[in-house]
């Protein structure tokens, strides 16, 4: 039974990226890869052991080192990044990202034959046969596990203009869902997806963990898929908000973001901070918010009474936290504007083209 426990929350503050991107050809169609690019050869020296598929044979999933400062963390994710798309180019390949390809149609595409995906295909069925997304994860080290819980907690707010600010996913299955991030929604479809309810502490999610996997309702730890979750493996908290990103410049800005979030929010937690009160179904309608309206969303307040729209809360975050990413990414269209725009401007091959790495 593969449950974590406390033991690994020892170090504040590390950094790890997941980033899951598509398998392409030269037009940036997607197409099966997973058997060149993982199975039948050897990855670059930095991807060793930190290179994994997806559900389907077109999507392709790479992890960092443990990255000791954020100053470090622009540069790793380069290197990861050139290691993926040199590996790929060499096996007849090219790399794409975006939270959802425009081109990709579930039906059509492959699905990989992992035992671990094969038993998720069967348990789940449309939902998951359907789940061609891809996301950005950012772990940040907490150096204690009921701290870790408390952060998770407070940081479910925080997650709605994190999605808006990352909306990158307009199109799903061929046609324009109308939303900013449709990726959020195809994986909310999944079970154990979405905001988190709050935990007291770390005993009471680990007794949830445990009892998931001891009911059979997931194989392992890895299957809780929710938005945010203490991470009993690595001993850090996991974001799992963001869409995909063709630009490493945009994941630059969320990992800063996050990881200076994390450090004030394990502050307040050493301060005592009471813990937010805010129901879970106004997160999801923030959530919500974040999906359909992506740049353009408002946000019901931590405290329940107003509403903020995305500008208002980059501009107090950024001053609260002395980040400047966040700023940079509201003033730029999101990727799901630039995606329509591409698309109605030179239609479908040019935006395939335009999400390579």
């Amino acid at each position: 039974m593969e449950t974590g426990a406390s033991e690994p929350f020892t170090r504040m503050g590390t950094l790890g990226i997941e980033e899951e991107f598509f398998i392409v050809d030269d037009d940036g169609r997607p197409v099966s890869g997973i058997d060149e690019l993982i199975y039948n050869s050897e990855p670059p020296t930095i991807l060793e052991d930190r290179l994994d598929h997806e559900l389907f044979q077109c999507t392709i999933e790479t992890q960092t080192p443990l990255i000791e400062s954020p100053a470090d963390a622009g540069e790793t994710l380069r290197e990861v990044r050139e290691a993926l798309v040199d590996h790929a180019e060499a096996h007849g390949f090219r790399i794409a990202a975006a939270g959802l390809h425009p081109a990709a149609k579930w039906r059509e595409l492959d699905h990989a034959t992992k035992p671990r995906y094969k038993a998720q295909l069967d348990r789940i069925q449309y939902p998951q046969h359907r789940n061609t997304t891809a996301g950005l994860h950012v772990h940040v080290g907490v150096d204690d596990a009921d701290k870790a819980v408390w952060i998770a907690n407070e940081l479910r707010w925080y997650l709605s203009p994190v999605l808006a600010l990352s909306a990158n996913s307009p199109f799903w299955n061929g046609f324009d869902t109308g939303l900013a991030s449709a990726r959020a929604k195809v994986f909310e479809n999944l079970p154990n997806t979405g905001v988190p309810t709050r935990f007291e502490d770390f005993d009471a999610f680990q007794r949830f963990e445990e009892r998931m996997v001891e009911t059979g309702s997931i194989n392992d730890r890895g299957e809780l898929w929710y938005d945010v979750r203490p991470h009993t493996g690595h001993g850090t908290v996991e974001v799992r908000t963001p869409d995909g990103q063709s630009d490493p410049a945009v994941v630059d800005a969320f990992v800063e973001y996050i990881h200076a979030l994390v450090e004030d929010l394990a502050a307040r937690y050493e301060d005592g901070e009471p813990t937010d009160g805010l129901r879970r179904e106004l997160l999801d309608e923030n959530k919500w918010r974040a999906i359909r309206h992506g740049h353009d969303a408002s946000f019901l307040e931590r405290d329940g009474e107003g509403v903020v729209d995305l500008a208002e809360v980059v501009d107090r975050e950024a001053d609260r936290l002395g980040v400047e990413g966040i700023q940079d990414l509201l003033d730029r269209p999101s990727g799901s504007q630039r995606q329509r725009e591409l698309m109605a401007e030179s239609g479908l091959d040019a935006l395939c083209r335009s999400l390579l790495l």
